[in-house]
């Protein structure tokens, strides 16, 4: 008899219990929000989520380019011209010493070359663009 009234005891006790948080359950909800976390760069120096290339300022390459003529004059080299062409849409330049074409400079126009001063990532180096060789005629 002691077990059958532990027994009624505990479902007395248990019963309103589990009703009660049957009724929170189904009465209230806490609604859920999603909240998404912005970045927006505001420092001193270069933004480092910004490409290092731009698109405009990638082409043409060294490799896309072809001299086609160099109209030299001795006495005075800044007035040297040199006209070059892309190869992949057929653009042409016309440039002098100092002249900035995408990543190239021009450094320095010789005789039959054209020096340039490729910036890339911070670093320098320098090529030389060559006119085709000419066969001589007999």
């Amino acid at each position: 008899m002691r077990a059958a009234s532990v027994a009624l005891a505990l479902v007395a006790v248990t019963g309103p219990v589990a009703a009660q948080q049957r009724r929170d359950t189904a009465v209230a909800v806490p609604a859920q929000s999603l909240i998404r976390e912005v970045f927006a760069y505001e420092g001193g120096g270069r933004d480092p989520f910004m490409s290092l290339l731009k698109s405009g300022d990638v082409r043409p390459l060294i490799s896309d380019l072809k001299l086609t003529t160099v109209v030299y004059d001795g006495r005075f080299a800044s007035r040297s011209v040199a006209v070059l062409r892309d190869i992949t849409n057929r653009r042409i330049y016309r440039v002098k010493t100092g002249d900035i074409v995408g990543r190239l400079k021009v450094t320095q126009i010789r005789p039959r070359e054209v020096v340039f001063t490729v910036q890339e990532f911070g670093f320098e180096r320098q090529e030389t663009l060559s006119l085709a060789k000419q066969e001589e005629t007999p």
